[in-house]
């Protein structure tokens, strides 16, 4: 009986600091969507991201992409992303799709403009740049590599 007790109080204080565990890798992970104002863009391609890819300014993390569909009318992609509130992006701010690395994923960054009117809730940016894809470089690495 005695077993059966510590046993219970063993197993118990393994769960509560996997729980625990649990609590700060989440924390400290920044999983989940950042609160704030909601801003979209248009791309060409959008080839590598995803909803849940992060949304960058300088590398770090200001935002988290929420929604992707194809615009009907304009056969564009449309990435729909959330911005924490205490940013405040100039309306003519560049949107692009960069990658990490080589072999690292993608994210979409954005470089702020230097107009005095901020985006707002629901505003689209203007000013966008697709990824370009792998074949695209490949082409341009080859093609321009005899040229003096």
């Amino acid at each position: 009986m005695r077993n059966q007790a510590f046993e219970t109080i063993i197993g118990l204080a393994v769960l509560v600091v996997g729980v625990g565990f649990l609590f700060f890798a989440i924390d400290r992970t920044d999983i989940g969507s950042v609160e704030g104002y909601n801003v979209s863009a248009d791309f060409s391609r959008v080839d590598g991201i995803s909803s849940g890819s992060d949304v960058r300014i300088s590398g770090v993390k200001v935002g988290t992409v929420t929604d992707l569909h194809l615009d009907p009318t304009t056969f564009l992609a449309r990435i729909s992303f959330n911005i924490d509130p205490g940013v405040e992006l100039p309306v003519d701010t560049l949107a692009k799709i960069e990658s990490e690395g080589l072999l690292g994923g993608l994210y979409l960054a954005l470089e702020p403009g230097a107009e005095d009117d901020l985006l707002r809730d629901g505003d689209q940016i203007a000013y966008t740049q697709s990824s370009p894809s792998l074949s695209e470089l490949l082409g341009q690495a080859v093609f321009s590599g005899g040229e003096n």
